[in-house]
């Protein structure tokens, strides 16, 4: 019985070994992928090193609009503990950063 089992479990290793091969082909050239987003240390519109000395404030709206002023950002994001918010990177964004009282507890850029 050992005999008749042998020629089959050949056939199905050649089998798999062809099929291995042959997802090793030629890849399809595909469009080139884009730069990447050049890096540089200059400010791009957003400067949250003015702001350090606001760290420890209790936050409210009329603050805000003064940080965002004085930061030269074109948006500003205010994230509280424990809230959702997305992970995108954007130079011009003023990140104001919460603690659990309201109070300032960071601010950067992005």
């Amino acid at each position: 019985m050992t005999h008749i089992c042998m020629p089959w479990l050949a056939a199905a290793g050649l089998t798999l070994l062809t099929a291995c091969s042959a997802m090793n082909g030629p890849v399809a050239s595909r469009d080139a992928a884009p730069p990447p987003p050049q890096v540089t240390d200059t400010v791009d519109g957003c400067d949250a090193s003015r702001l350090q000395d606001q760290v420890g404030q209790r936050f409210d709206a009329a603050l805000g609009e003064t940080l965002q002023a004085r930061s030269g950002a074109d948006a500003l994001r205010v994230m509280r503990p424990g809230e959702a918010h997305t992970l995108d990177y954007r130079p011009d964004r003023l990140n104001v950063r919460l603690d659990e009282q309201g109070r300032i507890a960071a601010l950067d850029c992005g």
